[in-house]
């Protein structure tokens, strides 16, 4: 699987984990000099507290348009610290 934005693969992996029709890239599949660190925070009642990454490519900035979650709840350990994507970047 790859991760596509503004025309760069941002990450690739053949073992991405499927939850909830996302794919979860593992940390060590993303390009970490395409990504930055967000102050953005979710809450899923079921995975657990998300943080964010933006994405820049060729001066183009995707506020955060990665997620993962550090620690996640009872029945997701599988998909703890994986990345995935949305806001127009293409996963296939």
């Amino acid at each position: 699987m790859k991760a596509i934005w503004n025309g760069q693969v941002i990450a690739e992996s053949e073992e991405t984990v499927v939850v909830e029709g996302n794919h979860y890239f593992p940390a060590d599949a993303i390009k970490k000099e395409f990504f930055n660190d967000s102050a953005t925070n979710t809450v899923c009642p079921y995975k657990g507290t998300a943080s964010y990454f933006s994405v820049k490519v060729d001066g183009k900035e995707n506020n955060d348009a990665a997620w993962y979650y550090p620690e996640t709840k009872q029945g997701f350990e599988k998909i703890a610290g994986y990345v995935a994507f949305w806001r127009g970047v293409e996963v296939q």
